[in-house]
């Protein structure tokens, strides 16, 4: 199963060092049935895709908790076997747009299972920014500011391959 994992730069580069993600459980994103069933129009890319922009959600919420870290949201996408992810479909968590694709990992993820990166350009630093002191006033039902974080994801993530993913920091 892909699934697509939230994360930061500086994550990212403790993960490359460490050789794994972690500490467990983790939180990560993927094609659940509660996605299926909410989109049930769309294809296993268009469910990819839905599960990517929820990790890049999350992702911007990492940021949120640190605002000295570099504002670029990071996704990292990797292939688990099925037993090792677990969800819950009748969590009230699920009721909510984004978390429809929400799953736990409960084993570190081997630096070698991600399949590719997804992180911000450094052009999209302003609107992350800008989404980041929004996010509170979204959370709270301001819809302005709601516009203001759902205009972070105008900006697509770059892709790396999981080899280029070293090069980020060089």
């Amino acid at each position: 199963m892909r699934v697509y994992l939230p994360s930061t730069l500086p994550g990212l580069a403790r993960a490359l060092a460490d050789g794994e993600l972690g500490p467990t459980p983790l939180v990560a994103y993927a094609v659940t049935p509660a996605l299926r069933e909410w989109y049930a129009d769309g294809d296993l890319e268009e469910l990819e895709y839905a599960a990517m922009i929820a990790a890049a959600r999350a992702s911007l919420r990492l940021l949120a908790e640190d605002p000295v870290l570099p504002p670029r949201r990071v996704v990292l996408a990797a292939e688990i076997s099925d037993d090792l992810v677990s969800y819950e479909p009748g969590d009230a968590a699920l009721n909510a747009k984004w978390e429809r694709a929400l799953v736990q990992l409960h084993d570190p993820v081997p630096v070698k299972k991600i399949a590719s990166g997804h992180v911000d350009d450094v052009i999209a630093g302003p609107a992350i920014r800008a989404a980041l002191g929004a996010l509170v006033a979204a959370d709270a039902g301001d819809e302005d500011a709601r516009f203001t974080v759902d205009g972070s994801e105008g900006h697509e993530l770059m892709w790396y391959a999981s080899q280029e993913l070293p090069h980020l920091f060089g």
